[in-house]
Parts: structure tokens; C-alpha cells; sequence
């Protein structure tokens, strides 16, 4: 073989052994992209804006993504309660999303969304799902917000009708309460004037205390302020006042009246005086959105609001307790208003404050 031909052959040869091993090379990426997205983990943080024990929403909120983790074996999970000093929220879920690990960062509370703003814009990447919230549009997140307006309303019939009715704990005064433990724009502008509305619907001359407690865990002061309250001629109680809920219900006990509770069905706090319950079906909502996230097909920068007819608002009229408490008469009625919720005969929309 003359040099001419060798130096042919070496060119071939080298041309060859460098088409090979871009092949390999090119297939062991590949190979490791498809290792790397089967064994690779999709990191969940959901950040709890106070403490998750006592607090329904936020009990449901982490067993709706542990359950989707249940169902996708590599999604993660972390929680972080960050406590009920509001002014430390900003600061720790920056911290949060400064680790650069989580995919997703789940959380509840109207006031999130706005927490997350400056966070959101100090991490373009960061993806953020906010339930029971709602915000403008935002493209790294997704706000799902349930009618609180139907669920005030519901609880404020029932509580109309308990008060206009001859049960043992109602007064001829046609008075009922409700007690926050805070203001917010979804208490002021959809729970208290639903609640308004649905009393005036079971009868015009109902007459509605609201009052603040300030907090959501003072029980002593939600019990001296329920007593004021019934003092004053009030025989049904709404409470959402957190962990302080305990202290309205004991004086209501004490006094022989009325509690209606918001977004669970907690009858067995108090059989027979709790006389009514509107849930919200969050677990589920949870479950369902983180998946979506999993899988690539929910759709950032989209405000979502639900209610009676698509689910997700349900009044407890199942429960035994509830048979029991409240006589058929006015459970016949409460039926019938659910219906009209559900087919449309009644439409209670939410305010348009969020755009504002």
C-alpha cells in the first residue's frame, strides 16, 4: 500500500471513529435526558400563612398536594408553616423561592397573591398556585377563588330562617351575627354581603351584627364578644375567626344559641348547637390543580371562580347532626335554594374588586 492509499485509509478511519462517537455521544444524552426526566423530581412547597393544625383550609390545602404526591411518586413535598406575623410572610417566601428547588409554590389566603408579587418578580421562573385568592392576571400565577357570596348566603338563610322560626334557642328580636376575626376584601365585599342577603331573603326585617375580633386565635375575647352579641337579642352566630371559632361556640353553648361555621362541616364540635355548616371541597380542588401543574397543562396567568354549581361551594346537608338540629321545614328550604344555586335560578356573582 503506497503512502497515498494510507493516508486515504487514515482519513476514512478517522472519519469514521468521529462519526461514532457523536452517535454515542448523541445517545448517551439522549439516553441520560430520558433517565434524568423518568427519575427526576418534581418539588412541591406549600407555604402555610400561619400554622396548619385548627386551620380547615389549610389542613385540606396540604392534604390536597400530599395527595397528588401520592398518585405521582416523584413529586415532593415540603411544608412550611411560616406563622401569624403577616409582616414576616414576604421574607420567607422569598427565602422560600430563593432556594431555586420547587417547582411549584402552593398557598392559601386572599392576601397571598400580593405577598408574592415582589417575589415573583425577583424570581421570573418561579410558578405559584393560589387557592381560595384571587389577583389580575399574572403570568407565574394560577388563582383559584371559590363564590364566597353563595356561601355567605347560604349560612345567612339558614341562620334567617333559624331566627324567624320557633326552635328551642330562637328569640322573637329576628337579630343574627356574625364575627370575623379579621377584615380582608373577601370578607367585606363577598361573606358579609351574602350573609346580609340571604338573611333578608328568609325575612326583610332580619337584622345583622357584624363585629371584628382582630385576631384568629383569641378565643377568650371571640367568647366575651359572641356573649356581648347575644346579650343584645343575636340567637344565630356565624364564626370564622380561626382557632378562636372554639370561644364563640362556647358561648353559645352557655347561652343555648345558635353557631353557623364556615368552610367545613364541623357539627360534631358541638352537636346541637352548631346548626349549620358551608364547605368548601379544597382537598380536591388542590389535588387536581397540582396535577395539572405536574403534567404541563394548567394554564399560568388564569383566575378561575368557582361555586355551588361546579362543586366546590357545598352546604352540609347530609350530616345527621344537621337532621337532627334543624327541623325538615327549614331543611326543605334550604334544599331549595341549593337547587337554584346549582341549575342557575339564582346567581349570586362575585364582585369585580380584584380588578380594581
Amino acid at each position: 500500500m503506497n503512502i497515498k492509499q494510507k493516508s486515504k485509509k487514515t482519513v476514512f478511519l478517522a472519519v469514521l471513529l468521529a462519526a461514532v462517537t457523536t452517535v454515542l455521544f448523541l445517545n448517551g444524552c439522549s439516553g441520560k435526558k430520558e433517565t434524568k426526566a423518568a427519575d427526576s423530581t418534581y418539588d412541591v412547597a406549600v407555604f402555610v400563612p400561619g400554622v396548619v393544625a385548627g386551620s380547615p383550609l389549610y389542613e385540606q390545602m396540604v392534604a390536597g398536594v400530599k395527595q397528588a404526591a401520592a398518585d405521582k411518586s416523584n413529586i415532593t413535598v415540603k411544608v412550611l408553616e411560616a406563622g401569624f406575623n403577616q409582616g414576616e410572610w414576604k421574607e420567607k417566601l422569598m427565602s422560600l423561592a430563593a432556594e431555586k428547588k420547587y417547582e411549584l409554590i402552593v398557598s392559601e389566603n386572599g392576601a397571598m397573591p400580593y405577598v408574592a408579587l415582589p417575589v415573583a418578580e425577583a424570581f421570573p421562573e418561579q410558578k405559584f398556585l393560589f387557592v381560595d385568592a384571587v389577583i389580575k392576571p399574572q403570568k407565574q400565577m394560577y388563582t383559584l377563588l371559590y363564590n364566597q357570596v353563595e356561601e355567605g348566603y347560604l349560612v345567612g338563610y339558614l341562620g334567617g330562617l333559624i331566627t324567624k322560626s320557633s326552635m328551642k334557642g330562637a328569640n322573637t328580636d329576628l337579630k343574627i351575627g356574625i364575627i370575623a376575626g379579621q377584615e380582608f376584601p373577601a370578607m367585606t365585599q363577598m361573606i358579609v354581603p351574602g350573609y346580609k342577603k340571604g338573611a333578608l331573603a328568609a325575612d326583610p326585617r332580619i337584622k345583622v351584627d357584624y363585629r371584628v375580633l382582630g385576631n384568629w386565635y383569641d378565643a377568650n375575647k371571640a367568647r366575651e364578644l359572641a356573649k356581648s352579641m347575644i346579650d343584645s337579642g343575636v340567637d344565630v352566630i356565624l364564626t370564622i375567626c380561626g382557632g378562636a371559632n372554639q370561644g364563640v361556640i362556647t358561648a353559645a353553648k352557655e347561652s343555648g344559641v345558635y353557631v353557623l361555621y364556615f368552610d367545613s362541616e364541623q357539627y360534631a364540635l358541638a352537636p346541637g348547637t352548631i346548626a349549620g355548616c358551608v364547605t368548601l371541597t379544597q382537598k380536591e380542588a388542590v389535588h387536581k390543580l397540582v396535577l395539572e401543574a405536574y403534567s404541563g397543562t394548567l394554564s399560568w396567568g388564569t383566575n378561575r371562580i368557582v361555586g355551588v354549581k361546579e362543586g366546590y361551594v357545598r352546604f352540609a346537608e347530609d350530616n345527621a347532626l344537621y337532621k337532627k338540629t334543624v327541623p325538615e321545614s327549614i331543611q326543605s328550604r334550604m334544599r331549595e335554594k341549593v337547587q337554584a344555586l346549582k341549575d342557575g335560578s339564582l346567581v349570586l356573582p362575585v364582585p369585580e374588586f380584584w380588578k380594581n
